[in-house]
């Protein structure tokens, strides 16, 4: 009798069931692409009170690998910078082949832009942190990234541009 219970079948087809689905997006691999460490002041650095200026930058590149299937790469790069002098520069090349499939052109540029790379981060992060302690530092714990509102600025930055060169005669 349990087994009457447990025969309830789909009452939607298969081919039905994908259409209702919408856009898909899946993670297929993460990866470290590249990797680099230098600390050109060594020894001499060690010698000093650690109190560094530490620049960080950010950038997010993608391709299409084939259809549906994208490569994000976060780069990463942190320096520390001792009296306007080098103590070391880490930069990783953080990566992931996302499927994404049905999104918008609009959609689809978001989500490379911030789901992606908030997934890689937490990878590229711990990367740099490693290199960092392995180059005999204290260990450099990089904040949180907002993803969105880099992507918010970025947008917003390239809507005002064209406003500022457009000839449109505020000149003449």
């Amino acid at each position: 009798m349990a087994e009457e219970e447990n025969v309830s079948q789909p009452t939607t087809a298969p081919e039905e069931a994908q259409q209702a689905v919408g856009p898909q997006f899946a993670l297929q691999r993460i990866y470290l692409k590249d990797s680099s460490f230098e600390s050109p002041k060594s020894p001499t650095v060690f010698q000093s009170q650690w109190s560094p200026k530490i620049n960080f930058d950010i950038k997010i590149r993608n391709d299409k690998v084939q259809e549906d299937l994208y490569e994000v790469v976060l780069v990463l790069t942190a320096e520390a910078q001792m009296e306007e002098q080098t103590a070391f520069l880490v930069e990783v090349h953080q990566a992931g082949i996302f499927a994404a499939k049905d999104f918008d052109v609009p959609q689809l540029e978001q989500l490379l832009a911030t789901v992606c790379p908030n997934i890689l981060f937490p990878y590229a992060r711990e990367a740099i942190d490693s290199l960092v302690i392995k180059g005999s530092f204290p260990a450099l714990a990089l904040s949180p990234v907002n993803f969105d509102a880099l992507y918010k600025q970025q947008k917003d930055a390239m809507a005002q541009k064209p406003e500022a060169g457009n000839g449109s005669g505020a000149d003449d």
